[in-house]
């Protein structure tokens, strides 16, 4: 089969299009790594804080946005993010270092997922 027989039996099969969709130009993307995105204990919310998450961390190097600023940007509640941040926290993706009164927590992605199971 040759090439252009190639790319029409792919186009075929292929049941995502992206049309006239630039990515870069559109506000960047972000990629949610398969293990988040795979994992059947975390729920749809748990995977769009992790990847909210994850996307101030590449565009700011650090990841310091308010609950408040989450709970905004993603269309949820305050108690929300609390409850899904604690999840994320539950299955070993976050580690969330407390900072005191009035300050933002900081977030530890985990590149190494240490799944912990706390009561």
């Amino acid at each position: 089969m040759d090439k252009i027989a190639d790319i029409h039996s792919f186009k075929e099969r292929q049941n995502i299009i992206l049309e006239g969709f630039d990515p870069v130009s559109a506000g960047g993307f972000t990629q949610l790594p398969n293990c988040v995105l795979n994992d059947p204990h975390l729920s749809a919310g748990g995977k769009v804080v992790y990847a909210k998450l994850l996307s101030y961390a590449w565009y700011n190097n650090r990841v310091f946005p308010g609950q408040d600023t989450l709970a905004e940007e993603i269309g949820a509640g305050k108690r929300t993010i609390i409850r899904l941040i604690a999840e994320l926290e539950k299955r070993g993706y976050v580690e969330v270092k407390r900072r005191g009164q009035g300050l933002t927590n900081v977030y530890v992605l985990r590149h190494t997922v240490r799944h912990t199971e706390k009561k």
